[in-house]
């Protein structure tokens, strides 16, 4: 059976705790509670043997990816393209006015309008055209083919849910009001000419920005 790709957003860091948009890599760390959160995702899936646990080039991603690789005694492999999308001008800010600046550009997204841009930073597009290709790879090496184990892809919030939403053809009011916390999963199922959503774990509320 073909395995099923979880995209898994990273522990809680010390920006998700300021509600800081903390998209530039390296970035942030985990805190204790997000140290913690990773190694319950592991201990809450015991016996789990991933055809690849990967994770994107930012330290929250890393710190976790391996904290859940302990756990299973699996090796941790970095990737390109994965990480968050950039939030450009307003890195760094907490402030009312441009977190909702960057929570408006994701509306537009999720609405269909791609091209709009963060100031200085990506758009929809950008973050698709070096997100998309990194998942086909990891399909291409890990999935496609008989008795595949399944491959875990340690990432961030906003841009899971873009490339799990345009993946999965799910509806952008879903995507944008579903939420994800803290290592919480979106798990595809490659398929004939594309992907599935299998599930889809939400958060009740945006916690953060970035979620």
């Amino acid at each position: 059976m073909t395995g099923l790709l979880h995209l898994v957003r990273h522990g809680q860091t010390t920006a998700n705790v300021a509600k800081t948009l903390d998209t530039r890599p390296p970035g942030a760390p985990l805190t204790p509670e997000g140290s913690d959160q990773a190694r319950r995702f592991a201990a809450d899936r015991p016996g789990v043997v991933p055809a690849a646990l990967l994770c994107s080039v930012a330290r929250r991603a890393q710190q976790t990816a391996e904290l859940i690789g302990a756990g299973w005694e699996a090796p941790v492999t970095v990737i390109d393209g994965v990480h968050e999308v950039q939030a450009g001008d307003l890195e760094g800010r907490n402030d009312e006015a441009s977190v909702k600046q960057f929570q408006e550009v994701v509306r537009r997204w999720h609405s269909g309008d791609r091209a709009a841009a963060l100031p200085g930073g990506e758009s929809a597009d950008d973050l698709l055209a070096r997100y998309l290709p990194a998942v086909e790879a990891a399909r291409a090496q890990y999935l496609d083919g008989d008795d595949q184990g399944d491959v875990y892809l340690v990432s961030h919030g906003a841009a899971i849910r873009l490339v799990a939403a345009h993946l999965g053809r799910v509806d952008g009011e879903y995507a944008h009001k579903h939420h994800l916390p803290n290592t919480g999963e979106i798990v595809l199922r490659p398929v004939s000419g594309g992907w599935e959503v299998v599930s889809w774990a939400d958060a009740p509320s945006p916690v953060d920005p970035m979620g």
